[in-house]
């Protein structure tokens, strides 16, 4: 009965290099009885070969269990270890302190109750410190044990304590947090790790042990019933379960609940857990629940309480973590996720980046790795969410990369813009079939890609004569006249360039909206614009056409100039030279314009256009 009604705490351990994170950790699991003698044997023979106490016992080693770890003495993955007090149970998260791996601290830090933040009494703080620290308030730890550790390193003198309290709270004032408690130890000899210690009689506060076991991280209010779909589970004609793991609230049956995004309401008719039937689930249990009637749900749709709905929205303002090599570039397409749903999304702005020493709130275009930002978000789809402060699991998101597939941030939801409720589609009399038809033709945006010199503008010119002197409605957009008017206020940055390709494809979708060919004559050099611009476009209307060219013949070439500037120098963020062209993958229609004349290849790209 004592051991089931024990509540369990999950915390991680964080803060910069070297600060002993891994250590406090392995000193927590041997006094809490939880390494067993073959371990503490494996241990010990461990630390004479790679530990980093002269031959005694090196507790790190518990947690660090990759051969790099164990070679280089540092913590590169987030290790996971489990202990229990008679008080409470344990989940502990060690993650690394190299900035290279912030993304492994957010991880840890995304399901934990508190953290224990580690500083070198030798050093102080420093700027991991902080980010951490920054990083553990976004994500929602309200609990922080700063614990000044290697206090033996420096006497255990108490005003070197004081100050580096005195130093963070100050620091950690804008952080929010519900609780700071600090705590002077020295994880190497146990000193105020589970027991008080007697070399540090200055201090009459709790050890770290005590403190976590008598912490309260109870919530405070009782949440609503949230439940995303994650698979929808069929064997047979007889049952159609719908399984997910709760998100906040319980659920019975009998329990009137409204389905999102339909807005459907029905009553839960039977709770499974497992292969049971149980009266009630509460947050945390994986389920798979029934209906009254039948239902049309899927993966990614989410069931809650009817008297109590979710709201949806495509447009938030959402707190940040960029964790991607390559910048952030507002207007580029990511996918995200929210709990169960995917869909594609796109920063519409950056509204500042944090300082992490300062906590300043300065203005930004892109951001790099490990920046802290808030920014506006849209999304492709209405999701169903929640505030990241009220929920976790419904307010948390990932983005992907839509190419490589790599996680590039970590976000967190703060509210849905109000333009996202204010602003609806227009049922409209007319559409863009009945404006095709009266002009005898079928829509189409060719768009076509390649670097200064190669040709576009020659071919795409010709194309629009050939297409007009057939009767067809077209509009050429090209990429030197549309930075006259347009887009005039962009340069030649990546960030400027992903938002000209932006514009140009929401006009360029228009204009086929109205019935026209439109030609798109740009560089373009980017894969994932060229495909956000493709996306706007129903089946077969989008037609690329790579106009290729070898970097040598565009410079001879160089009709513009442009090259001669950039090689002296004068012209910065020239693709081809000192920017990069990412060469389509699977294009309609291919040309070399070293081997195919103009004509002939206007003939290949109205043979493809007529055929389709």
């Amino acid at each position: 009965m004592g051991a089931a009604a024990k509540t369990t705490l999950r915390f991680i351990t964080c803060g910069s290099v070297d600060d002993g994170k891994s250590t406090l950790i392995g000193r927590l699991l041997h006094e809490s009885r939880s390494v067993y003698d073959d371990q503490m044997a494996a241990l010990e023979r461990d630390s004479r070969e790679y530990g980093t106490q002269g031959g005694n016992v090196d507790y790190a080693l518990l947690l660090d269990g990759l051969q790099a770890e164990r070679e280089q003495g540092i913590t590169i993955d987030v290790a996971y270890r489990f202990f229990a007090t008679p008080a409470r149970r344990y989940i502990v998260a060690d993650s690394p302190g190299h900035e290279q791996y912030t993304r492994n601290m957010a991880t840890a830090a995304s399901t934990g109750d508190a953290a224990v933040i580690l500083v070198d009494a030798r050093k102080g703080i420093l700027v991991q410190t902080r980010r951490h620290s920054r990083i553990a308030a976004m994500m929602g730890i309200a609990h922080v044990v700063l614990a000044v550790n290697k206090m033996d390193l420096v006497g255990f003198d108490r005003e070197v304590f004081e100050g580096i309290v005195h130093e963070y709270r100050r620091f950690a004032a804008e952080c929010g947090f519900e609780s700071l408690t600090a705590i002077p130890l020295c994880a190497l000899e146990g000193d105020n790790v589970t027991q008080r210690s007697r070399r540090i009689r200055w201090y009459d506060g709790p050890s770290l042990l005590e403190y976590l076991d008598a912490l309260d991280v109870a919530p405070r209010r009782e949440l609503a019933f949230r439940m995303p779909v994650r698979y929808v589970n069929r064997p047979n004609q007889d049952f159609r379960g719908y399984c997910g793991r709760i998100a906040a609230g319980s659920v019975a049956p009998g329990d009137a609940v409204r389905l999102l995004p339909s807005g459907v309401e029905t009553a839960i008719a039977k709770v499974h857990a497992g292969f049971d039937e149980v009266d009630r689930a509460t947050a945390g249990d994986s389920v798979a629940v029934t209906f009254a009637g039948e239902v049309d749900l899927s993966r990614g749709d989410v069931v809650v309480a009817a008297k109590d709905p979710a709201p949806m929205a495509d447009q938030f303002e959402a707190r940040i973590l960029w964790l991607g090599g390559h910048a952030l570039l507002p207007g580029r397409p990511y996918l995200l996720r929210i709990h169960a749903k995917e869909v594609t999304a796109t920063v519409t702005g950056i509204k500042h980046r944090l300082d992490i020493d300062s906590g300043a709130r300065l203005a930004a275009k892109t951001l790099a790795m490990n920046e802290i930002a808030v920014v506006n978000l849209s999304t492709s789809h209405p999701v169903v969410f929640e505030r990241y402060a009220d929920n976790r699991v419904m307010g948390a998101f990932i983005l992907i990369d839509k190419l490589t597939f790599e996680t590039v941030a970590a976000g967190m939801v703060d509210f849905a813009l109000r333009r996202a409720s204010n602003i609806h589609w227009q049922a409209l009399s007319l559409d863009k079939d009945v404006r095709a038809a009266i002009k005898h033709q079928r829509p189409r945006c060719i768009w076509f890609t390649g670097l200064s010199g190669s040709g576009k503008s020659t071919i795409a010119n010709l194309l629009e004569k050939r297409l007009h002197a057939d009767g067809k409605h077209t509009y050429l957009l090209d990429g030197d006249n549309v930075r006259h008017g347009l887009n005039r206020d962009l340069g030649f940055t990546e960030a400027d360039r992903v938002e000209n390709i932006r514009r140009v494809s929401e006009v360029a979708r228009l204009m086929v909206d109205a019935g026209l060919i439109v030609i798109v004559s740009f560089i373009s050099p980017y894969r994932a614009e060229r495909r956000l611009a493709r996306g706007m476009f129903g089946e077969g209307e989008f037609v690329e056409v790579f106009v290729d060219a070898p970097l040598a013949v565009c410079e001879a070439r160089d009709p513009k100039g442009l090259y001669a500037k950039a090689r002296r120098g004068d012209l910065k963020n020239l693709t081809g030279i000192d920017s990069n062209y990412e060469v389509p993958e699977a294009p309609e229609v291919h040309l070399d314009t070293t081997s195919v004349h103009p004509e002939e290849s206007v003939d290949r790209i109205l043979k493809l256009v007529s055929d389709t």
